[in-house]
């Protein structure tokens, strides 16, 4: 029989999820969230939240493991979220983003992704201390929504040091 180890605590991330209309991608990213150690997603606008279906389609029952919750508009939640003590950062291309590797982080951290065209509304981004983007180096400048989350999550949680070991446990040496 094997003992696991206890865990050491992750610092927090909080992932905001704004107007994103494709449930298949909310379920997908309630799948990272859970993979990255994501502490809660806050669903704002019209994205779906669960029970639904298709979003548990997609997360493969992730969705009843990542703590979430709904507010009606993102930048009341941003502004909360920073009334926490949350750095709260907008993952959006744009001539003010700066590479997420640049960004000097200040855990605990909230970033947000937002609609698959139309991205972070501008009320969000007003709302955020910094937006940060993923560099692109093909002729498109964005990533599906589920996929920027993910590498987003993943990125933090390796930037912010508690990132599994390449066996897949943290507690290894």
């Amino acid at each position: 029989m094997t003992l696991e180890r206890p865990r050491p605590p992750l610092p927090a991330v909080v992932g905001v999820i704004e107007n994103v209309r494709s449930l298949w991608n909310v379920g997908s990213i309630f799948r990272s969230a859970d993979g990255a150690g994501v502490h809660r997603l806050v669903l704002c606008g019209f994205t779906a939240h669960p029970p639904r279906d298709e979003i548990s389609k997609t997360a493969l029952g992730a969705e009843e493991f990542v703590p979430w919750e709904f507010w009606s508009k993102g930048r009341e939640a941003c502004e909360s979220l920073h009334e926490e003590g949350y750095q709260v950062i907008a993952l959006e291309t744009g001539p003010a983003s700066i590479p997420l590797e640049d960004l000097d982080l200040r855990p605990p951290v909230a970033f947000v992704v937002g609609h698959e065209v139309d991205g972070v509304s501008e009320a969000t981004r007003m709302a955020c201390d910094a937006t940060v983007h993923i560099p692109m180096y093909g002729s498109k400048q964005s990533l599906n929504v589920a996929v920027a989350f993910a590498l987003g999550a993943y990125t933090l949680r390796r930037r912010l040091g508690a990132g599994p070991t390449p066996a897949g446990d943290p507690n290894r040496a």
